[in-house]
């Protein structure tokens, strides 16, 4: 009867001991696709792990949001009207920038990856400035005006652009 017993408290513990799962409880969720892409979404997930390390840090079993933030600080905001534009956008091939009724004097313009990367440093010489985008691969981009003098460099203003 002992050795009985003694098994069973045995075999109960190694039993509660390997029982681990994945645990979500969830209120709703699904799925969404179309030609962009898919996306899957859970609401109400309790459960999660946080595991950090030198690069950063990822909580497993919760999806994770990929943002990016653009601030633009302009100096003397003074007389200055932004009439920036930038379109087709999503664009396939070139991407028109408009520059409107600015002085284009000392105005640049970068081309960045989603890295930050800089692919294009050119100098705004018209109102309307074309940027070849046709060799580039699909992604996401920024067209960034600034205004460039021997004293400063003031961020005018940057565009996010879709290429696809």
């Amino acid at each position: 009867m002992k050795i009985r017993l003694f098994f069973t408290v045995i075999l109960a513990t190694l039993l509660t001991l390997n029982g681990f799962a994945q645990e979500a409880v969830l209120t709703s969720g699904g799925d969404v696709s179309s030609t962009n892409g898919s996306v899957s979404y859970s609401v109400g997930q309790m459960v999660y792990t946080t595991i950090t390390g030198t690069d950063g840090s990822v909580a497993q079993g919760v999806q994770q949001p990929y943002e990016i933030s653009v601030s633009t600080a302009i100096k003397n905001t003074e007389d200055i009207l932004l009439e920036f534009k930038a379109y087709p956008n999503p664009v396939t091939d070139n991407l028109r920038l408009y520059a409107g009724k600015h002085d284009i004097n000392d105005m640049y313009y970068q081309l960045l990856d989603i890295k930050g990367k800089v692919l294009e440093n050119k100098k705004i010489i018209s109102i309307e400035s074309l940027i070849n985008m046709s060799g580039l691969p699909h992604g996401t981009y920024f067209v960034k005006v600034t205004y460039r003098s021997d004293i400063s460099s003031d961020e005018m203003k940057v565009f996010k652009i879709i290429k696809k």
